[in-house]
């Protein structure tokens, strides 16, 4: 059995490095002994047979309407999965296309897939920095926050609560959004590079869906020890940052 990880539309949707998270549960999944692979899918036409696992990553607001379009074409298959508990991670502007949809400053708007609860609405402005937030689902996790809409609608569903930068906005205190195994999130980095934990409970779920046993391998801790290490110093910069803003 192969696991089969899809990277949606990462020529569209890569802008800070997102969908290189579908490579980090490839990579995890080989030193857990498991065979697995990477597929990159612009359509419909390019879907493999068989999905595990799916990353969305972000990209730039010119790009909406082409990632729409495209997205459309696999809204059934979308829909699908995370009705069946194919765990799919979609980050920044991938998220906010699975959503209800994207208001715009100018009135104008994007209507979502609907996959996941809320929509993203205009910010005061563009938002920028570490983002540490604590998830009773997957711990604490790091990123970097880089958009310009607050998220609203997902008061019930959050990731996790922020612990530092502004998440999902309009002083919510929450960041992300998570229905069954469909998680979306602010957090770039890639996120799973940063958080290794998080990476291993999203192949957890796939191994499991595919009668498969996962658990990290030797080399993961060896790298887990790099990740932890700037876990800790983004997490003591953030903390720093915070006490200059409030002092």
């Amino acid at each position: 059995m192969t696991l089969t990880i899809v990277a949606l539309l990462p020529g569209l949707q890569n802008t800070n490095g997102d969908a290189e998270s579908a490579a980090v549960l490839a990579r995890r999944a080989e030193w857990a002994g498991l065979d697995a692979r990477v597929v990159a899918v612009d359509d419909r036409g390019g879907l493999p047979d068989r999905v595990d696992a799916i990353v969305l990553g972000s990209g730039s607001d010119s790009s909406l309407e082409t990632s729409r379009a495209a997205l459309l074409t696999m809204h059934d298959e979308l829909r699908a999965w995370g009705t069946e508990g194919v765990p799919i991670l979609a980050v920044g502007t991938g998220w906010e296309l699975l959503s209800w949809g994207i208001e715009r400053p100018d009135g104008s708007g994007i209507e979502g897939l609907g996959i996941l609860p809320g929509r993203a609405v205009p910010s005061r402005g563009r938002v920028t920095g570490d983002l540490v937030i604590a998830s009773p689902r997957f711990g604490t996790l790091v990123g970097f926050e880089n958009h310009a809409r607050d998220y609203v609608g997902a008061e019930g569903s959050p990731l996790g609560r922020v612990r530092a930068g502004r998440g999902n906005g309009r002083d919510s205190g929450q960041e992300g959004v998570v229905m069954g195994s469909v998680i979306g999130t602010h957090l770039h980095g890639p996120v799973l590079a940063k958080n290794p934990s998080f990476a291993d409970q999203l192949l957890g779920l796939a191994a499991t869906r595919a009668g498969l046993d996962y658990a990290p391998g030797a080399r993961a801790a060896i790298v887990d020890g790099y990740a932890a290490a700037a876990r800790e110093a983004q997490i003591g910069a953030a903390r720093a940052a915070a006490s200059v803003t409030d002092a």
